[in-house]
């Protein structure tokens, strides 16, 4: 066995198939006589009262991340996502059982539970770092609020679709202004999101770069653009007429902005560090979930 002492567990909060899974997994690490703790909103969902009185704690997941040097995600890429914007400050690793839909951070599927767990209890496993994403809104020089994504940080017009004026500048220096539906400044592990599905480039999750796209810009000129990842982004809100412009992070937090807002994208210091079974492969993970051509046959 590896040094992963206290195994922490999270479930999707309204996922029927994740609480079977969280279950599934509860009773693996009971046979297996590892200590786990339950994160205190997923333990809500289950009323069996033996495995509860199995876990060695019921905590929030703050303390999650200061007690465990294992987080097991169940669920899909949202819970992936919410793990990892509460957990990556403790540098505290997250393994991903996908109960979702893509599951594109969450790699072991369901029947594969006990087996891809057991191997990476065993040390048999790839592990990767990644990088997310601190927002700040600034209004009259004063930060009004703050929030951070692992995927990506979006300006869109709120509830009703109308075009936006915004400028961009890379570290203080200008790039352009723009008349479009929003702009998405997406990190290598959300570029195959929101990102893509706006005509952004995939970006290999090694790279350490940014990428900005334009949404339904009203120029054809207008081209994604991926800069260095140490970079600051800022975004001023220019004038509009009836949009009323939101910042959304990991389509999660959302934060109203007025003109003259200054939104600063950057990337945040802690890593996020995701273990994977040694199976995993990336450029197969995007052939199955993308839809990707396989090898030509051979006559």
């Amino acid at each position: 066995m590896t040094h992963f002492s206290t195994i922490g567990l999270i479930g999707h909060l309204n996922n029927e198939r994740a609480v079977y899974s969280i279950k599934r997994l509860i009773r693996f690490l009971q046979l297996r006589n590892k200590r786990f703790v339950l994160e205190a909103e997923t333990a809500a969902r289950i009323v069996d009262t033996d495995l509860l009185s199995a876990a060695h704690q019921i905590v929030d997941m703050d303390t999650l991340g200061q007690v465990c040097d294992l987080v097991i995600v169940v669920g899909g890429d949202g819970s992936l996502l919410r793990g990892a914007r509460a957990l990556a400050k403790y540098a505290v690793p997250l393994l991903g059982v996908n109960r979702g839909r893509l599951g594109f951070l969450t790699d072991i599927t369901p029947e594969d539970i006990e087996k891809k767990v057991d191997e990476v209890l065993s040390g048999q496993f790839k592990s990767e770092k990644r990088f997310l994403l601190d927002m700040e809104v600034r209004r009259d020089g004063k930060v009004i609020a703050t929030a951070d994504a692992l995927n990506d940080v979006v300006l869109h017009p709120g509830q009703f679709i109308h075009m936006l004026q915004f400028e961009i500048s890379v570290d203080d220096v200008f790039v352009t202004s723009q008349r479009s539906d929003g702009v998405i400044v997406s990190t290598p592990t959300g570029s195959t999101a929101y990102s893509l599905s706006g005509g952004g480039p995939i970006l290999h999750p090694a790279l350490d770069a940014i990428v900005v796209v334009p949404m339904n810009p009203h120029t054809l000129s207008s081209r994604p653009i991926v800069v260095a990842g140490h970079s600051a982004i800022s975004i001023v809100v220019g004038e509009h007429n009836r949009a009323e412009p939101m910042v959304t992070c990991d389509g999660h937090s959302h934060v109203d902005v007025q003109t003259g807002d200054l939104i600063l994208i950057r990337k945040k210091p802690h890593m996020l560090e995701l273990l994977h079974p040694l199976d995993y492969n990336f450029y197969e993970r995007c052939r199955s979930k993308l839809g990707w051509g396989g090898h030509l046959l051979k006559e």
